[in-house]
């Protein structure tokens, strides 16, 4: 397997890719709020059978985040065939670099291309000095959510209004060291 930049031959593979997943758990989400109090908590619950969730993100979004020419890379095996892609813009602003995409083909997961991936993501972050990376999970995406936390990232917060369908969206952040 090679990681390298996408070209645009590479999207219609990306495109086409099924994105969904299963999950067998989720993150629930509480909240309550006062003018002087805000409280918000999450619980794992475990479903009572898996579940299949679609992608929240429309693949259209593809050519804009490629045409961008920041962080669009690929997994490909040895015939050049795409196996999962990621892509994350840079945000100078406050020296962070944010994933929007991190996706394995349903036939590849869980054989280490998405850390493959994160991995080369990190050293173009770390080769730009950024001092971090944000990534988002929907709360139904345990998968995601595990993934994150596995490779270091924190969570550091929410949005119930983030996704188009109505999905909450979860944040994590990977600090990035530099010496």
């Amino acid at each position: 397997m090679l990681v390298r930049a996408a070209q645009l031959a590479d999207l219609n593979a990306c495109y086409e890719m099924d994105k969904s997943y299963l999950t067998d758990h989720v993150w629930q989400m509480h909240a309550h709020g006062s003018a002087h109090l805000v409280e918000a908590r999450f619980d794992l619950i475990r479903l009572p059978r898996p579940m299949k969730v679609e992608y929240p993100r429309h693949p259209d979004e593809l050519l804009g985040n490629w045409s961008r020419e920041e962080c669009f890379l690929v997994a490909v095996d040895e015939a050049d065939t795409v196996l999962g892609f990621l892509d994350m813009t840079a945000q100078a602003w406050h020296s962070t670099a944010w994933i929007r995409n991190l996706v394995v083909h349903k036939e590849h997961r869980r054989r280490g291309i998405g850390s493959t991936l994160l991995r080369s993501a990190c050293a173009w972050a770390h080769a730009r000095e950024l001092n971090g990376i944000m990534a988002e999970a929907q709360t139904k995406n345990y998968p995601a959510i595990r993934f994150w936390q596995k490779h270091g990232f924190v969570y550091c917060g929410y949005n119930d209004r983030y996704y188009t369908n109505g999905d909450i969206a979860v944040f994590f952040f990977l600090r990035i060291k530099h010496q």
